[in-house]
């Protein structure tokens, strides 16, 4: 569920992190809508996944997780996990598992055709 562009600017004006106000304005000017829509969200509403879940969910190469990934259980498969933040336990068991990691905005600068799945 993608939100107008409008209602995604009404959403910065309410976000202190300046991290993540220019993460969603990147997303937004690069055409990345959903992605957008559910970094805007309320904190509260904001996803997070442990690491089991994004093994069991995951069918692509690249998943994007709009949210924090956390540290519980194991990913076995070979993935890329793009997503907003992540927990000090999950980037060390990542880096063990030697799965590629990178921020939401990382990827929106560097990827100029950025396409992948969205875990919710």
């Amino acid at each position: 569920m993608t939100i107008s562009k409008t209602k995604i600017k009404e959403r910065i004006k309410k976000k202190t992190d300046s991290e993540l106000v220019e993460t969603i304005k990147l997303a937004k000017d690069k055409g990345q809508m959903e992605i957008a829509s559910l970094l805007s969200m309320p904190t509260r509403k904001r996803i997070k996944k442990n690491l089991y879940e994004i093994n069991k969910e995951a069918k692509g190469e690249t998943v994007i997780i709009p949210g924090k990934v956390l540290g519980k259980g194991e990913i076995d498969k070979k993935i890329k996990i793009v997503a907003l933040s992540f927990s000090s336990s999950a980037l060390e068991k990542l880096k063990k598992s030697k799965i590629p990691t990178s921020t939401i905005k990382e990827e929106l600068e560097t990827n100029k055709k950025f396409q992948a799945e969205v875990l919710r």
